[in-house]
């Protein structure tokens, strides 16, 4: 009997065990370990943070729904990995043993990078957690009581910014529902080199349609924005050419703002010697394994992933979840190979999908393969966008409670945008 251990019970962690215990049958023992007891659907966080969506809304208790499937479940956090023994050490000095790792922590936030920012001590919010977007919401509502200019963005370094325009549009949606918009200027501030470029260089006509988007809902914005620092009702930031020279420095004027955060690797895994690069994201070969740990393997955005080519202020490449599900069903059927007595050969797409909701309308782009040259290069709006990402939330979270196995983002997301035939173009049914 072979103990596969999943640390991290996200969107990649939790499909994980359960592909697992449904691939590798109940011969084997799986764990899940996670720093806190309950999963969270991170792309409602936009909606909480302005109160379309209460926290029981959108997290649930991991335990009764893991042991239910023969799963056991440790909420702690893990503060070493000792590779050489298959160990892994806990907050409370406690010890679990492995045979295989599957790490899907997700990211560190590192809001120290730029002074002044984060919510816990800094001047912005957050919506990267449940407990951030709660706090944003207590700001959003100072923010009605009491109008002026609004921040949103992403810091140097970030790679997931589809999270900043969602924000972006929801709360301009939301304030202009409460009648008091005219009363609220709003600058998005990125580290993208254009409005729409995502961390992927674009997506078909997503700077076009991006900035139509802006401009219509009286949206300023400046990019190769490199934020320096923030203090009380302030931001400060060095705008940048596409040569990498200075050409204005801003002091900007805030009363409520949500700037996502460049990511890291959290400390137990960036620790661990030649696991991870300088950012202490877990490298991985084309099987999702370790090249020097060979029963690890990793998914989602806790992997080192190179950027799209360099732009004059940093910028990562974000992790989508329906990448990260064929990441996580590549690691499932590696190990099936494995514990088979045969060599890893199962490789993830590494495909994007996304829904961006805007409030009322949306967005959502097709890109296959995920970095450029494409062959699928996609990108479209309309309410149409708002109504899909409602119901796959709701079907996302009532299939994890479930345990259900399938592949959740090819099975309903491309059906439900009507663009399935696009993941398998050899099929002739």
């Amino acid at each position: 009997m072979a103990h596969i251990v999943v640390l991290g019970a996200g969107i990649g962690g939790m499909p994980a065990a359960y592909e697992a215990r449904e691939a590798l049958g109940k011969a084997h023992k799986i764990t899940v370990i996670n720093a806190v007891d309950y999963f969270q659907f991170v792309p409602s966080n936009p909606w909480v943070a302005v109160g379309w969506r209460s926290r029981d809304e959108v997290i649930f208790a991991i335990k009764p729904y893991l042991e239910r499937k023969g799963i056991d479940f440790i909420a702690k956090s893990v503060t070493k990995i000792e590779p050489e023994s298959n160990t892994l050490t806990l907050q409370d000095g406690a010890k679990v043993n492995y045979d295989y790792l599957i790490i899907t922590t997700g990211p560190k936030l590192s809001f120290e990078e730029v002074p002044g920012s984060g919510p816990h001590g800094g001047y912005t919010n957050s919506i990267c957690s449940i407990d951030h977007a709660e706090k944003c919401y207590a700001d959003y509502e100072k923010l009605v009581a009491n109008p002026g200019p609004v921040i949103v963005g992403a810091m140097p370094g970030a790679s997931c910014f589809g999270p900043a325009y969602e924000y972006t549009m929801v709360l301009d949606t939301a304030l202009r529902k409460k009648k008091i918009r005219n009363k609220v200027p709003i600058t998005y501030v990125t580290s993208e080199p254009y409005i729409g470029h995502l961390g992927l260089d674009g997506v078909g006509d997503s700077k076009g349609i991006m900035e139509s988007a802006f401009r219509s809902h009286d949206i300023r914005w400046i990019t190769n924005a490199k934020t320096t620092k923030v203090e009380d009702g302030k931001m400060f930031v060095d705008e940048l050419d596409m040569q990498g020279n200075l050409v204005k420095q801003h002091e900007l004027p805030f009363k409520h703002s949500m700037m996502l955060p460049a990511f890291k690797g959290v400390d137990a895994v960036a620790a661990v010697e030649g696991l991870c690069n300088p950012r202490g994201f877990v490298i991985v070969d084309q099987h999702q394994r370790s090249p020097k740990y060979k029963n690890i393997y990793s998914a989602g955005v806790c992997i080192a992933i190179p950027p799209t080519g360099p732009t004059p202020v940093a910028c990562g490449v974000p992790k989508t979840g329906y990448m990260i599900e064929s990441m996580v069903t590549a690691i499932v059927h590696n190990l099936e190979e494995e514990l088979a007595g045969k060599q890893p050969s199962h490789r993830g797409t590494w495909q994007a999908i996304c829904l961006a909701d805007f409030g009322n309308t949306g967005a959502a782009f097709v890109a296959i393969p995920q970095i450029p040259p494409r062959n699928v290069n996609w990108f479209g709006e309309g309410k149409w966008v708002h109504l899909a990402k409602i119901a796959f939330e709701k079907y996302f979270i009532r299939k994890m409670k479930k345990g259900n196995s399938e592949p959740i983002y090819e099975k309903y997301m491309m059906k439900l945008i009507g663009m399935e035939r696009l993941l398998h173009p050899e099929r002739k049914d």
